[in-house]
């Protein structure tokens, strides 16, 4: 009798066999389905991988013979369509660099830099123009402390290389314009004297500099303590070796090397690059004066254009995880008003 209690009947046991074999091939057909997710995924990362290398290889070639035909026009003395060609090579490396390994940005950058050093030395070499000096807008500055212009010298064809100890992006040439060695001082230069120009602030403490206009490169190097705001620069920005600075920047192409603990403003049409930083933290660009958009028409920038918040830290090679050498300013900490 408990056997018979214990036993289950052919029914019971008739609808056991049926669930399980219900349940099996919905099984089957799960795992079937994730096989078949997993290898359209492969597929098409196979496929995008083919692709990016396709218009890696293309960009290469495109860029090399871009820089030859630059390099032609500079050494025939060609400078407009220098000028021309090489703007064309910097929109190439601007309009590529999301498909390009950070090494390949990294050297199209510097060649980039190289070039526009070198435009400068050439226009200097075959087109001198006057020296002019530059004044500190501070009266009550202490002696010793009003900034020292950056001006031209006379090219001399025979004068050997500069040699190393040159900041990373500079041509070995003097810039046309700048401020050097100033303390405590409020800095300022103008559209006519900006326009097109190569500008270099150099070893200034504790500073405020306001450039307003639309200069052809700008380097900031070992300043620290400083405000620096700069209307739209047409092509690229170096910051090296500053700390505890203010900058409002906007470029076609920003590089900061060996910089630490400084707030960036910027409007940048290609990926901001930073190298050997910590604590540089980045928001839009919203520095404004009179005769700003005259002035990004004459730089040739795109306002509807601006990576601000895409850095590429060559120090840091983690995809998984953001870099801890960089961030955003939230937006109720970032400055609205400059003056």
């Amino acid at each position: 009798e408990s056997a018979a209690v214990a036993a289950p009947s052919q029914p019971e046991v008739a609808a056991g066999s049926a669930a399980s074999a219900v349940v099996l091939p919905e099984r089957l057909q799960r795992r079937e389905a994730e096989r078949q997710q997993g290898v359209e995924r492969q597929r098409q990362k196979k496929e995008a991988q083919v692709v990016k290398e396709e218009q890696s290889e293309f960009f290469l070639a495109a860029f090399a013979r871009e820089r030859e035909a630059v390099e032609a026009l500079l050494a025939a003395g060609t400078l407009e369509e220098a000028a021309a060609r090489l703007q064309a090579l910097q929109k190439l490396l601007t309009g590529s660099v999301r498909f390009l390994a950070p090494y390949e940005v990294r050297q199209g950058q510097e060649t980039v830099a190289r070039l526009q050093g070198d435009l400068a030395a050439r226009r200097q070499q075959l087109q001198p123009k006057k020296k002019f000096a530059f004044r500190a807008l501070k009266k009550e500055a202490a002696p010793g402390s009003a900034p020292r212009p950056a001006e031209p010298a006379p090219p001399d064809p025979a004068a050997p290389d500069p040699g190393p100890g040159l900041a990373e992006g500079e041509s070995g040439g003097p810039p046309l314009c700048g401020f050097s060695g100033a303390q405590d001082a409020e800095l300022e230069l103008g559209p006519a004297e900006l326009l097109q120009r190569d500008v270099l602030l150099s070893e200034l403490r504790g500073c405020r500099v306001r450039l307003r206009g639309n200069p052809n490169t700008l380097r900031v190097r070992d300043c620290s303590g400083c405000t620096v705001l700069c209307g739209p620069v047409s092509t690229s920005v170096l910051v090296d070796g500053c700390s505890d600075c203010l900058l409002a920047l906007a470029c076609q192409q920003l590089r900061t090397h060996r910089t630490r603990d400084c707030r960036v403003y910027v409007q940048v049409t290609s990926r901001a690059v930073i190298e050997a930083c910590s604590e540089v933290s980045f928001a839009p660009y919203s520095w404004s004066y009179p005769g700003i958009e005259r002035d990004f028409e004459s730089s040739g920038l795109d306002r509807n254009s601006n990576n601000w918040n895409l850095v590429d830290d060559f120090d840091w090679l983690a995809t998984d995880r953001p870099s801890p050498n960089w961030s955003l300013i939230p937006e109720r900490e970032r400055i609205t008003c400059w003056d």
